[in-house]
């Protein structure tokens, strides 16, 4: 991956005789933070046509300028001591709106996700995409079939990388028992620990930050070009104390909006890269801790590293353009929002697809062969696909003898419907896994 060109700085642009003769010119072009609406880096700007009278160089002056007079801190520092900022465009401001209406609170996207089997249903299977889509970040390469069938059978891990998706499944589940609790820095190595166990070349790397003395692990880009160097070794457990702070609502005067607290978080682990390997998928997990914390409930439902799979190389942009620009991380807070909107949306289109389909689907149940009994099941069913029926409810419930409820129950079996199980001497019936799909093909 091209690195980027590293943008002017603002030091050098007040030093410019070129840029103080043309600050009349820069005024009167009301030149601001963004250009056509976008954050851009200067890296993308200097090929745009500059505003009349402008240089590429004083165009850019002037966004800086603007940029500077809306820059916050934060308490998160360069390797050499140069201190990160972020500043909240009108991009930022919309997205973080949205989200607010959309994903925290009382806010309810559908009925689907009222309903507690299709909430455990689809907070399984969320955990099961961002597990594996979060390790195949970090090279994982077994497919999300095989990487699914694992996670659903139970059965143990066949390499490393199926480890890894095991590990990200059961740190995702885990989280959800710590959000009562100030982060630690204990539990950011308990995350850890489950993340990497049984995946580090050296077992003993596993929830501890690397050590003076050890070769400190740097960032690469595909052709192992060095794209980022962390802070060293002895500075990291000042720092780890320090993100804790941070992430427990200190260093920071005034209000700092939740979800950009939760992006910077993300941001502060993978620029510190403090562990051998691993330090994405804990940033990761970090973002979603914080994210749960914060009373942003869908997020238990939202998978972000699928996207971020899709293009790899602007989420490691992202990082690079905040580091070549005066570690401004407005970059990467954008790129983090346009990546949670598409992931909140995507969830949003599958559960009215769903929804779509099971409204479809009743519909069709009225017009088969099927008594009026069993199709009241199997709407029922569809609805709650983790129900379980027995020939006496059923024969309770619509106020039949027991030979008729059993004759319904076992017709539907034999369709392949639902399911059958012998508990003591009791047939137990569930609805079948592919309950939708098996009416919409009668």
């Amino acid at each position: 991956m091209r690195q980027p060109d590293p943008a002017p700085t603002l030091e050098a642009i007040l030093r410019s005789d070129a840029v103080r003769a043309a600050l009349p010119r820069i005024i009167e072009a009301r030149v601001g933070p963004l250009v056509g609406g976008d954050y851009l880096h200067w890296d993308e700007l200097r090929h745009r046509p500059a505003p009349k009278g402008l240089s590429p160089q004083q165009w850019w002056a002037g966004v800086k300028l603007a940029r500077a007079t809306g820059a916050r801190p934060f308490p998160l520092r360069s390797a050499d001591g140069r201190p990160f900022t972020y500043s909240l465009p009108d991009p930022v401001l919309e997205t973080l709106h949205w989200l607010d209406q959309h994903t925290a609170g009382e806010v309810v996207v559908t009925e689907t996700i009222k309903d507690a089997g299709d909430r455990r249903r689809y907070l399984v299977s969320s955990l099961f995409e961002e597990a594996i889509t979060s390790s195949q970040l970090e090279g994982a390469s077994a497919t999300r079939q095989v990487a699914k069938d694992m996670l659903r059978s139970g059965r143990p891990p066949r390499d490393r990388g199926e480890r890894m998706i095991l590990n990200n499944f059961q740190a995702m589940s885990a989280l959800r028992g710590t959000l009562g609790a100030p982060l630690t820095p204990d539990g950011v190595f308990g995350l850890h620990r489950i993340l990497t166990e049984g995946t580090l070349p050296d077992p003993d790397a596993a929830g501890r930050l690397q050590r003076p003395g050890e070769e400190r692990v740097v960032v690469t880009d595909p052709e192992g070009l060095v794209v980022h160097v962390p802070p060293p070794s002895d500075a990291l457990p000042g720092r780890l104390a320090q993100m804790c702070d941070f992430a427990n609502g200190g260093g920071v005067d005034g209000f700092m909006h939740p979800v950009v607290r939760a992006i910077l978080l993300h941001l502060w682990l993978a620029y510190d890269h403090p562990f051998e390997d691993g330090n994405g998928r804990t940033a990761r997990a970090l973002f979603y801790r914080e994210m749960l914390a914060q009373g942003y409930w869908l997020f238990e439902y939202v998978t972000i590293s699928r996207l971020l799979v899709r293009a790899p190389a602007q989420y490691a942009r992202a990082f690079l353009f905040t580091e070549t620009d005066e570690f401004d991380a407005t970059y990467f807070i954008l790129h983090q929002l346009g990546a949670i909107r598409r992931a909140v949306e995507e969830l949003m289109a599958y559960l009215r697809r769903k929804m779509a389909q099971t409204r479809e689907t009743i519909h069709l149940l009225r017009r088969t062969d099927l008594n009026h009994r069993q199709v009241a099941l199997l709407t029922h069913a569809l609805r709650h696909p983790d129900a379980v029926y027995t020939i006496q409810s059923h024969a309770t419930s619509h106020g039949v003898v027991h030979q008729s409820a059993r004759t319904d129950l076992l017709d539907l079996e034999s369709r392949g419907l639902l399911e059958r199980q012998v508990v003591g001497r009791k047939f137990i019936f569930r609805p079948n896994a592919d309950l939708a799909a098996k009416l919409a093909g009668t």
